[in-house]
């Protein structure tokens, strides 16, 4: 691949953010996601570190599809989880590989959503399915946002049905998203949208 050329992979990706209250909905998402999903899923949430091994044993064994931790320079994987790490950005290369970054919190996180969303919405255009979740402050909103200016699809959990709503709130204030839905809805929807995305002729 030429430097700087965008990526020219086929393949489609799915990103989930969120912080407070997103960990229930995950594990009524996850177990619903077809087991041939033809797209990686990424998780972006604000934890604690030390709570990666935690979150990955709980979500493994729940999950549909297996569970990752994330490693540098790896090509993301269709039918793969992965979970970014705590203390670390998750960023995209140009060729759509992960790049883990240790610079300072944006929006009092690290992982930020918004790096993540917006790093992806670079690489990844129109292939990328972005989704927010629950949680208690406004980092994700803007990533989404640019998600689909990109021209990706944007998910934002219905507030409704959120524990702490104010960060899809956040997202609906900013933009209207593709969709608007429940937990229980979500996995159909991620399997329907991936499938929408046919290459190209």
């Amino acid at each position: 691949m030429a430097q700087g050329e965008k990526i020219e992979t086929r393949q489609r990706i799915v990103l989930i953010g969120g912080s407070a209250g997103s960990l229930a909905v995950l594990l009524v998402v996850l177990p619903l996601l077809p087991r041939d999903l033809a797209a990686p899923v990424i998780l972006v949430t604000h934890r604690h570190s030390g709570s990666d091994v935690l979150l990955e044993s709980l979500l493994s064994a729940r999950a549909s599809l297996p569970v990752r931790d994330i490693e540098e320079k790896e090509m993301p994987q269709p039918g793969v989880i992965y979970i970014a790490p705590a203390d670390y950005h998750l960023l995209f290369e140009p060729d759509g590989s992960f790049a883990l970054d240790s610079s300072e919190k944006v929006n009092y996180s690290r992982p930020s959503i918004d790096v993540t969303f917006e790093s992806a919405a670079r690489a990844y255009g129109a292939r990328a399915i972005g989704i927010l979740l629950s949680g208690a402050n406004a980092d994700g909103a803007q990533g989404l946002y640019d998600m689909q200016q990109h021209g990706g699809t944007t998910i934002v959990q219905d507030p409704a049905t959120a524990e702490v709503d104010y960060m899809p709130r956040c997202a609906l204030q900013l933009f209207s998203p593709a969709h608007i839905a429940r937990p229980a809805d979500m996995a159909q929807l991620i399997s329907s949208e991936v499938s929408k995305m046919q290459a190209p002729n």
